[in-house]
């Protein structure tokens, strides 16, 4: 199965990384679904949580504002000016 290699950083330090199976954020134009064969995307982040669904069925929240996140050849990265697990 594909998967997606994820990272979300906050402006000090790696909040949390590891593959996924789906990605749920909410940016400036609304909330945005990624899965595995994503389109290449950057988008600006807006305040709320990053939902990260391992390949394991679990569920990672982190909470994020100010930043992006941006997506190509299945490597997902998320940088905010502040962010940390829920």
């Amino acid at each position: 199965m594909a998967e997606l290699r994820v990272s979300v950083v906050s402006a000090d330090q790696e909040v949390w990384s590891g593959t996924a199976a789906q990605i749920t954020a909410r940016t400036t134009e609304g909330e945005i679904g990624i899965l595995p064969g994503h389109e290449p995307i950057l988008a600006i982040l807006g305040a709320g949580e990053v939902r990260v669904k391992t390949e394991g069925e679990r569920w990672i929240t982190a909470n994020a504002e100010d930043g992006f996140l941006s997506v190509a050849n299945d490597v997902v990265t998320v940088v905010a000016r502040y962010a940390a697990l829920a």
